[in-house]
């Protein structure tokens, strides 16, 4: 039963990992697209402060999903999840919300307090990353934890 198990799990993520591909694919047309109409049609040989926005956010979705897509091919790999590219692409994903924050709309409060709450999640994401990298720590294939020597 267990056999079975793991065999669907594999399924599953082979199926994801084909999806994520697609979706990569078209999320890297669309950033090829966005930059080309942006430099050519609106502002020619020149990027406003709004295309450069959208580019940039464009730019770190693929980015994210090339990230997850490793994660997949790693536990394709090695049966095991690497912990660290998983609290890196939480980082990127922050970084991409922090590059698109609009603070049209909002007061002053609610924008600060906006800004406060993604401080304290950069921090905690940064210091997590830092200590899984220094104690080299993935789960490993029997979903234990493993300390891995550098």
């Amino acid at each position: 039963m267990i056999e079975l198990v793991n065999k669907f799990e594999k399924g599953v993520y082979a199926v994801l990992m084909a999806l994520l591909m697609l979706v990569l694919l078209g999320s890297l047309l669309d950033l090829v697209w966005l930059l080309y109409d942006a430099l050519i049609f609106t502002t020619p040989a020149l990027l406003e402060t709004r295309e450069l926005i959208a580019v940039l956010g464009a730019f770190l979705l693929v980015l994210i999903g090339v990230e997850l897509l490793d994660t997949i091919k790693a536990y394709f790999r090695e049966n095991s999840i690497h912990v660290e590219i998983v609290v890196l692409l939480a980082i990127i994903a922050v970084a991409r919300k922090v590059i698109l924050l609009d603070p049209t709309g909002k007061t002053g409060f609610e924008f600060g307090f906006e800004l406060m709450g993604i401080g304290v999640i950069v921090v905690g994401l940064s210091a997590g990353y830092y200590l899984i990298k220094k104690a080299g720590i993935t789960i490993g294939p029997g979903k234990q934890v493993e300390e891995t020597s550098e």
